[in-house]
């Protein structure tokens, strides 16, 4: 007679692996019945755990790697604590490791998984246009959180918990435009990189293109430079002294972060021009230096805390339950500032 598996048991009783396994290691979140029947026909099957690989399977590490594209931008500061707090209050341990932009995280995630042997992986920020065979080379659950996807990836290879930028950014540049405004620059990110700059620049023009307003490519700004952070200050600064000194006409700046917005707020200013009585701002992400800067900033808001309290919730509901993959996405809200005004009554 060979000896039964604990897959021979799942099948047999009408249940997953894990559920077998919650069973024999009377795990507490499990139906009293189901148990009983489990334990009951391990007992007529002579089945005998696998020690070896259940005292391997502890030995293993409880940490959860959070690989994150963009540190510099402070809009993951708030998300940043939220995970780590979820996780260790979870007995887990919290790993956060940084990825270049011209990195690619699931190579770095391989290796992570080989050489701190992890139980999960958060992809915080950055673009997924990876193909399925390469997602399925990781081993442990993942989650995508905040980036982009494209929608080349069948969505069930996959969790996310995200905003829709193409929308909320539409929702943005829209807004603008029914201010009065027709010539809107953008600080976008260089078209070279894979992140979530690229459905912010999408939604800005198609928002024109709804309004009837053509697309300057001259508006369209962003700068080629290794040494600068995307969506830093320094960047947004940098970029908007360029379109000032173009002497390009425009009215309005829409930049893909808070953090640019701010920087083109000091460029403005620097130039002897004032906002919003001579250029509107706007930004995205709904940080707190938006409300706090002086105008206040028109930007995107994003539920960062639901966000990432979220995140952790359906990335221990895989590792725990094995549950299926979920997307979940979040609304973000238009907060309007003192940074931009309407262009319409001045035209009356």
């Amino acid at each position: 007679m060979e000896t039964a598996t604990i897959k021979d048991i799942a099948r047999i009783c009408g249940v997953g692996v894990s559920t077998v396994s919650r069973a024999i290691n009377n795990h507490p979140d499990i139906n009293e019945k189901t148990k009983n029947l489990i334990m009951q026909t391990i007992a007529e099957h002579n089945y005998i755990p696998n020690n070896s690989a259940r005292n391997l399977k502890r030995s293993e590490s409880n940490t959860i790697a959070v690989l994150i594209k963009g540190i510099s931008n402070p809009f993951f500061n708030n998300m940043l604590k939220v995970l780590e707090h979820e996780i260790h209050r979870n007995k887990y341990s919290f790993l956060l490791h940084r990825v270049e932009e011209q990195e690619d995280e699931i190579e770095v995630a391989l290796l992570l998984e080989k050489e701190k042997r992890l139980k999960g992986i958060v992809f915080l920020g950055g673009y997924f246009s990876h193909s399925e065979e390469k997602l399925n080379q990781l081993k442990v659950p993942f989650i995508l959180s905040t980036g982009g996807v494209t929608e080349k990836i069948d969505k069930e290879c996959y969790s996310s918990v995200t905003v829709d930028d193409y929308k909320e950014s539409y929702k943005m540049a829209d807004y603008l435009c029914k201010l009065g405004h027709k010539r809107i620059a953008i600080i976008a990110a260089p078209p070279e990189e894979e992140c979530i700059g690229k459905l912010r620049l999408q939604g800005y023009l198609k928002a024109l293109e709804d309004n009837q307003i053509p697309c300057d490519p001259n508006l369209v700004r962003y700068k080629r430079d290794n040494t600068l952070d995307t969506f830093s200050m320094k960047y947004g600064y940098e970029v908007t002294k360029e379109l000032l000194q173009a002497e390009k006409e425009f009215t309005a700046v829409f930049a893909i972060s808070d953090s640019i917005a701010v920087g083109a707020c000091k460029a403005i200013s620097e130039a002897g021009k004032n906002i919003p009585e001579d250029y509107s701002v706007a930004g995205y992400d709904g940080m707190d230096i938006a409300f706090y800067y002086i105008p206040s900033i028109t930007t995107i808001r994003q539920p960062v805390e639901e966000m990432a309290e979220e995140t952790i919730r359906i990335l221990f509901d895989i590792i725990e339950y094995g549950s299926t993959n979920i997307r979940k996405d979040f609304p973000a809200e238009l907060v309007i500032g003192q940074s931009t005004k309407s262009l319409i009554k001045a035209e009356m």
